[in-house]
């Protein structure tokens, strides 16, 4: 077996493991990358990127199909599927591309292949042992099912669904989450009719509830179907479609159905607890500073208990790099970490909700706020509804901010500065944001909060 030393090793090429590859590169350390698939993981090949291209191929439609009301003549007279896949790819390989020439240039080792973690800190692929100082654990995750559903034919995971060359005539959803919801908007807007089964109460269930509840209105307006607190039973396919069976005694007929319950950790047949590494419910048990209970054995991503979100893996994965390096960096806990499911319309929140705030700091501790997108000018010439919910302590700082509308993503980088800094409303109230725009109404709950309400009453 033929040995090769690093400072260090990290196993598994997506978000968090190459932006700790990256990073440390950059600080001077030499670094062995080992990625059995592609670099870039599931996030730029199968889930975040393939899936936003998709959305936005989505909101083009609708746009076409609503640009007389504009003033616009346009029509939609149908979707390509190929060419819509051809879309998706490219926009991937680009990424890609620039991605491999990146770990290139910064003289990182990318080892393809799969590695096993040995107990004495190195990785081991085929006959070649990568030792380093430190071994970084990024491994990612993968669809989960519900044991007895078995994957395949007409039962499918989002990976598969990204596959797919055409749009379903029919698909039922199981799981009212992130991706369940993401899908469910972008093939209503492609033509699909579009069931979504969701066991809790609400669609994004671990959203303020006031999201939820403006979420399921716009839904049921673009005709999405949700069957909330119904469990599902059972799916029995054919070669021309799916009958799904739920506890109620209901029986939902579709071409596919789309398996979208959430993610498990990739830690199987990885050797982590030969090498010391415990493991809870599959995910990696690590202290504040992400090192695991192996020495100089670290992890990051979707692998660490918590929110599974690209770029919380990115700034774990950064934050382990200059952890080693003696840099001491700033813990960013998940309350700080944004959220943003990228459906029509768009969901964004960053913080508590205000029932965790609730549960925390008790009811008479907090003020809440709304502000109604419908008072937004840029919102109205957008033709999107919504709501901008912000939540205080009483006389302390924000602690959560939550929106729902079209493009709302894009203001949350700004509630997370608030929440992060622990800014008080009445310290923020007074920043100007620019005149139409949808940042405005997140600037209206400031000062509301702040006591000086400006357009609501």
């Amino acid at each position: 077996m033929t040995e090769h030393s690093f400072d260090l090793v990290v196993l598994g090429g997506g978000s968090g493991g190459y932006a700790a590859a990256l990073r440390a590169a950059e600080l001077g350390r030499t670094v062995a990358l080992i990625e059995q698939d592609k670099l870039g993981g599931t996030c730029l090949h199968r889930g975040c990127i393939p899936t936003k291209a998709l959305l936005h191929a989505a909101e083009v439609a609708d746009h076409v199909r609503s640009a007389l009301d504009v003033g616009v003549g346009a029509e939609l007279t149908g979707i390509d599927g190929i060419r819509l896949r051809g879309y998706r790819e490219g926009i991937v390989a680009k990424k890609f591309a620039g991605l491999q020439g990146l770990v290139k240039a910064r003289g990182i080792t990318v080892v393809p292949g799969h590695g096993r973690l040995t107990p004495d800190r190195a990785v081991a692929v085929g006959d070649d042992l990568y030792r380093g100082a430190d071994v970084l654990l990024a491994t990612g995750s993968y669809s989960r099912t519900i044991p007895g559903l078995e994957l395949g034919g007409r039962i499918i995971a989002s990976e598969q669904a990204l596959a797919l060359d055409e749009v379903p005539g029919r698909v039922v959803i199981l799981g009212g989450g992130v991706i369940g919801v993401e899908f469910a908007s972008a093939w209503r807007s492609l033509g699909a009719e579009v069931t979504i089964v969701e066991a809790l109460d609400h669609l994004v269930p671990n959203e303020d509830v006031t999201l939820s509840k403006q979420l399921e209105r716009a839904f049921r307006k673009r005709g999405i179907a949700a069957r909330l607190g119904v469990r599902f039973a059972g799916a029995a396919q054919t070669d021309a479609g799916v009958t799904v069976s739920l506890e109620d005694g209901t029986a939902l007929e579709a071409d596919y159905l789309l398996v979208a319950i959430g993610r498990g950790p990739a830690t199987a047949d990885l050797g982590l607890e030969e090498a010391g590494v415990a493991l809870e419910r599959g995910f990696v048990r690590v202290d504040d500073r992400l090192r695991t209970t192996a020495e100089h054995v670290w992890a990051a991503g979707d692998i660490v208990p918590g929110l599974q979100l690209a770029h919380r893996g990115f700034q774990q994965g950064i934050f382990v790099a200059e952890e080693i390096a003696g840099l001491r960096p700033v813990t960013v806990p998940d309350s700080a970490v944004p959220r943003v499911t990228y459906c029509s319309p768009e969901v964004a929140s960053v913080g508590l909700t205000q029932a965790q705030a609730q549960a925390q700091y008790g009811d008479a501790a907090l003020v809440a706020v709304e502000y109604n997108l419908a008072g937004n000018a840029k919102s109205e010439i957008l033709g999107t509804s919504g709501v901008v919910k912000v939540v205080r302590r009483v006389d302390g700082p924000v602690v959560g901010v939550h929106l729902v509308g079209d493009r709302v993503g894009e203001l949350i980088t700004e509630g997370q500065l608030v929440v992060g800094w622990e800014a008080h409303p009445e310290d923020v109230a007074g920043f100007l944001h620019a005149h139409p725009t949808q940042s405005e109404a997140l600037g209206e709950a400031f000062l509301a909060l702040a006591g000086k309400p400006l357009h609501s009453l």
